[in-house]
Parts: C-alpha cells; sequence; structure tokens
C-alpha cells in the first residue's frame, strides 16, 4: 500500500486509522488501512447526525469517500467485510462526539 498523503496531519486526534480485518482489493491495489479524518459541516452535507450516531450503513457509505484515504469508491465500501464497516463507523461516532463527553467515557 502507498503512504498516506492526502488528507494531512490533523491536531487534536482528528484523524484515526482503521486497519482492516479482510483487506479491499483494487484492480492490483490491495487497501490494508483506511485513514479517516474527522468530517466537517461540509462533509455532512445530507447526512443525518442521528443515522451516522445509529451507524446506519447507508449513513456511513456517503460520508465515507469524502473523509477517507485512500479514497474509497462506493464499490470498495460495498466490499467491506461487516466487522471493518463497524470498526469505521465507531471511529465516525467517535469523531462526532463532543469533548466533554469524550472525557466522561474516557473515566
Amino acid at each position: 500500500m502507498t503512504k498516506h498523503t492526502d488528507i494531512p496531519a490533523q491536531p487534536n486526534n482528528a484523524t484515526a486509522t482503521v486497519t482492516l480485518d479482510t483487506p479491499i482489493t483494487r484492480g492490483e491495489q490491495t487497501i490494508t488501512r483506511i485513514t479517516l479524518r474527522r468530517p466537517k459541516a461540509g462533509e455532512l452535507r445530507g447526512v443525518s447526525l442521528a443515522d451516522l450516531a445509529q451507524m446506519e450503513v447507508s449513513a456511513i457509505a456517503k460520508v465515507l469517500p469524502r473523509i477517507s484515504d485512500p479514497f474509497l469508491t462506493s464499490e470498495d465500501i460495498n466490499k467491506l467485510e461487516a466487522p471493518d464497516l463497524m470498526a469505521i463507523g465507531t471511529e465516525i461516532l467517535h469523531f462526532l462526539l463532543p469533548k466533554d463527553v469524550k472525557a466522561s467515557l474516557a473515566t
């Protein structure tokens, strides 16, 4: 896999990397890790935050190409195994939580 270069370094845990249990094959490329960036409001346009909080597959699939490196196509997303989709959804949910909620969960 190539080095992640599309998503610049972000402060305050603004990125997360998910190592896939089951890699995705796209042509000759094998994707084993996906780096996610905390979504901005514009990247959440057209998606219900409640659906993301409930980890609705369609909501995750809509946001994921907007925040992933490497860029994931809908075909790539459809190839994700359930445990990998759950790990990605959990990271997206974590990005949406306010700092005080994250702090209370850590204790």
